[in-house]
């Protein structure tokens, strides 16, 4: 089955990111997606979207709390705009400590909370078409709107709103009201089928939607060399990132139910002694085996279609930007699998 492949691109300084752009473009991707850390993911996408027209871009994922649900309106509607339709908005909750203690932002019961604020922004792209905004939720009343604070219509259909989501309950949310599911960088096969698949499809239902009107978004950490010494390298790069992403208590059970019971608390437990290669040294080449994707140049294609056929709408190539040198060869790879 066909699938969209994006890249991932990490955030960098503005005057980097129409290169990145028009060479992912040139390569073959279907999109560019950008995360939000020390710096925006809204701003990368502006220079891209006029950098590298045809490109599909989305933000996977922007904080959604900091920023009211106008603001982020606001400001997908114009990204829409600016690439004739080819803007997908990610939101995620981000984890408590960062809410409220970096942004200064409210984060009580944050589930529902980016359920209300998936249903606002929606509401406020109803509200540029229309002139009337109308949305009252448990957390967010938006109900006053004049044409001279109204971006106006557009000539494309609205933004597709897609969320961050690893446990049931969020993953019901998503299939309920949002038009696609960011998975977690590890969210393997046997997650995907357990948890995402069933749990989006069941949430879809209850609003009387198809799970097909919900995409599913994964990200692939991958291990590609036509030589051991290749690959060795790029193992040991994965195995680095995995440990950052799987000290977070939230996702420890998807280690667990994958075989690998008390990863987290072992790589916290490093973690809290500044042991970073020895959180890192909690990923064995077990845990590689299922949570990445290892394969020579020839079989990458064929290894990702095996392991996603039926699972996912959108693979997101986490490691294809990296590497320069590497992102034609990416780019074959992304071709492969949109045929």
């Amino acid at each position: 089955m066909p699938v969209h492949v994006d890249a991932m691109t990490l955030p960098q300084p503005l005057a980097r990111i129409g290169e990145v752009a028009r060479r992912t473009r040139d390569a073959g991707f279907s999109g560019l997606l950008f995360t939000e850390t020390g710096r925006t993911a809204y701003l990368g996408a502006a220079v891209a979207s006029q950098a590298a027209p045809g490109l599909s871009l989305s933000t996977g994922v922007a904080v959604a709390f900091p920023r009211s649900p106008f603001v982020t309106a606001a400001t997908a509607w114009e990204l829409q705009e600016a690439t004739g339709g080819n803007f997908r908005l990610g939101l995620g909750t981000q984890v408590r400590t960062h809410v409220v203690r970096r942004y200064g932002s409210a984060f009580s019961r944050p589930g529902p909370r980016l359920r209300d604020y998936v249903l606002a922004v929606k509401s406020c792209f109803a509200a540029f078409r229309t002139g009337k905004l109308d949305h009252h939720g448990e957390f967010y009343d938006l109900d006053f709107i004049t044409p001279q604070w109204s971006p106006g219509p557009i000539g494309v259909p609205d933004p597709k709103v897609d969320v961050a989501a690893v446990n049931p309950w969020m993953l019901r949310m998503a299939g309920e009201v949002a038009d696609g599911v960011h998975v977690h960088p590890i969210g393997e096969a046997g997650y995907l089928r357990r948890h995402v698949v069933p749990h989006v499809a069941e949430g879809a239902a209850e609003a009387g939607r198809s799970p097909r009107d919900v995409d599913v978004i994964v990200p692939a950490m991958t291990i590609v060399g036509d030589t051991d010494a290749e690959r060795d390298a790029e193992r040991e790069l994965v195995r680095a990132q995995m440990s950052f992403y799987g000290s977070t208590p939230n996702y420890a059970f998807i280690w667990d139910e994958a075989g690998f019971d008390g990863t987290t608390a072992r790589i916290r437990e490093r973690q809290k002694a500044g042991d970073f290669a020895g959180m890192a040294a909690q990923i064995t080449d077990d845990h590689i085996a299922v949570f990445a994707t290892e394969s020579t140049w020839d079989g990458l294609a064929e290894a990702l279609r095996h392991k996603y056929d039926g699972l996912a709408t959108r693979i997101v190539l986490y490691n294809a930007l990296a590497d320069p040198e590497k992102v034609q060869r990416y780019g074959e790879v992304a071709q492969q699998l949109r045929c």
